[in-house]
């Protein structure tokens, strides 16, 4: 891979460049952030169109061996933590009006959400043990770690059935999903977790259960956090948890409406009573360069449904994939107004019907 596609995987890091700035500079100021991603990104995306190139099959092994890649996502989990520490010391010490406590924390949902749980994603996809728990350790952030169980042995598997809360349905409105998967999501995680101690032998209730842990962490964490800030500022801290349960509830927010994008309508044939395996085919897919730097290669989401195993940097463009119009900036603005969500989407998806044959 050229060193230019190198560079552009730390575009991510405009990203808390942009919020800090962006607070210090104040004002309106504090909707860098916001701009740079819903207007900003989708404009180059529109300009630039797509990068439909994939990495020579010879050369796939080597690159995703190279440590570059591993590297640039594990900066990350060092640089978010940094910055929602910061958030907390910013809520804690700075008088802030509403609309600014609202834009200061719904930017700081678009590092922790936007970018944080798609390098989330990558990492849990993968076997070795410091990626596995730099992926924990993100989601945790946002209070969201049992996705880690619920996408990897839920989605993943059932992905385009009606039996997956997290693939859309034709007609399905972002909002109703948005209920439906968050709710489901969690209970199949805990069926789930449920089901690997059974067949260990042990029981719901202990120790080994990652559920309980998983609402343990998030809870800890920031309690250490809102602990620190109330001894050192001399009184109990209240807007640190506030502020941090609501940057979580935007972000995985974030994360659902990218859910909703991905798999929007999308249906597997079932084949004798069972359904057939997933392919490219299933997912929506958009390989348009911008906003693939932003999101280390998500959109390419076809591919990496086809195989889950493989690196971001690796992953392969399809023109037979189910096409998205725009990157997901745009998209998910879109999927907000759910009339024009429909009229773009529906006929694409009738599109994707007749050519699959559903």
């Amino acid at each position: 891979m050229n060193h230019f596609k190198k560079i552009g995987f730390f575009s991510a890091f405009i990203l808390p460049v942009l919020l800090i700035g962006g607070f210090y500079l104040g004002g309106l100021n504090l909707l860098l952030i916001h701009a740079f991603v819903f207007v900003l990104v989708p404009y180059l995306d529109f300009l630039i169109r797509t990068d439909r190139t994939n990495i020579p099959e010879n050369e796939i092994s080597n690159i995703s061996k190279e440590r570059f890649y591993r590297f640039v996502t594990f900066i990350w989990v060092y640089v978010q933590i940094g910055v929602l520490v910061w958030g907390f010391y910013v809520v804690a010490a700075f008088t802030l009006s509403f609309w600014e406590w609202l834009a200061f924390t719904t930017g700081i949902a678009l590092v922790t959400g936007g970018v944080g749980i798609t390098v989330a994603h990558e990492l849990g996809h993968k076997s070795e043990d410091l990626e596995q728990d730099y992926s924990k350790f993100l989601l945790m952030t946002v209070c969201y770690m049992h996705f880690i169980i619920e996408h990897n042995r839920g989605h993943h598997v059932r992905v385009a059935t009606p039996d997956d809360p997290a693939t859309s349905r034709l007609g399905e409105t972002f909002y109703s999903f948005w209920w439906r998967s968050v709710t489901k999501g969690y209970f199949s995680a805990v069926h789930l977790e449920k089901e690997r101690l059974q067949k260990r032998g042990i029981p719901f209730w202990s120790i080994d259960n990652q559920m309980i842990w998983f609402a343990i962490y998030p809870l800890l964490f920031v309690g250490i956090f809102t602990f620190i800030f109330s001894f050192f500022l001399g009184r109990f801290m209240w807007e640190v948890p506030v502020f941090f349960f609501a940057q979580s509830f935007f972000a995985f927010s974030l994360l659902e409406l990218v859910n909703y994008i991905e798999h929007y309508g999308m249906v597997r044939k079932k084949i004798d009573g069972r359904y057939e395996k997933v392919t490219h085919l299933h997912s929506w897919n958009a390989s348009h360069m911008v906003s693939n730097f932003l999101l280390f290669q998500l959109q390419r989401h076809s591919d990496h449904h086809a195989f889950a195993y493989k690196r971001y940097q690796v992953l392969n463009h399809y023109d037979e994939s189910p096409q998205l119009p725009q990157g997901y900036s745009a998209m998910i603005i879109l999927a907000l107004f759910p009339p024009l969500w429909f009229k773009v989407m529906d006929r694409r998806l009738e599109d994707w019907k007749e050519k699959v044959g559903v």
